[in-house]
């Protein structure tokens, strides 16, 4: 009986000692593995601020600009919250298409720097406002983190996918971005609204 108890007792304390040995190496590894994934990150959202501010330096004639400004106008006519909550994550969403991804956060921050560039052509009262101000309100820090994110992801797939990693290991970090993605940009989205509504009340400043 005492050795049998014994034999347990050392059983138990091999099994807790194996535990803790792979727990503290499976922390190790999360803990790389997260300060990689914001390198990353921060890769893909200097990428975004980059193609966003060169759209913002292209020149266009007064004509242009008023050309895309009215093209833009249209395509917000009567949205609400949910209307730039969904656009936001159709254009996120794109951008975690393996490789094509970055190619599309890069075309969107391009056009929306030209966006940008057409809106202080046209109007004063942003004529002289820095572009990158624009992208440091609580929405526009949230988009730019949300973009970030997922063309990072998107390059990342392209190196998975070459190397043929198990996909479990990169669907399941995919999809719980996909889900970070989808709710900052919901509250990045009623945040704006609330913006535009506020700034709808003070009826001498012009809205854009």
């Amino acid at each position: 009986m005492i050795i049998f108890i014994r034999d347990l007792t050392f059983n138990y304390i091999s099994v807790a000692d194996k535990t803790i040995i792979e727990y503290n190496v499976i922390f190790y590894t999360l803990h790389f593995n997260i300060k990689r994934r914001l390198l990353y990150l921060a890769f893909g959202a200097v990428a975004f601020l980059i193609a966003y501010s060169a759209g913002a330096t292209i020149n266009m004639s007064k004509k242009e600009a008023e050309d895309l400004k009215g093209q833009f106008a249209k395509q917000i006519v009567g949205i609400d919250q949910n209307g730039i909550f969904i656009n936001n994550v159709k254009v996120a969403l794109g951008m975690f298409i393996p490789g094509i991804g970055t190619g599309i956060g890069i075309f969107s921050g391009i056009s929306t720097g030209m966006v940008f560039s057409a809106m202080a052509e046209t109007s004063p009262f942003i004529s002289n406002v820095p572009p990158l101000i624009i992208l440091l309100t609580p929405f526009g820090i949230m988009e730019v983190f949300a973009y970030g994110l997922a063309m990072s992801r998107s390059s990342m797939l392209i190196y998975q996918l070459v190397k043929k990693k198990p996909w479990r290991e990169y669907t399941i970090l995919t999809l719980i971005e996909i889900g970070i993605i989808v709710v900052v940009l919901f509250i990045g989205a009623v945040i704006e609204w609330q913006l535009i509504q506020f700034s709808r009340l003070d009826t001498n400043r012009p809205i854009i």
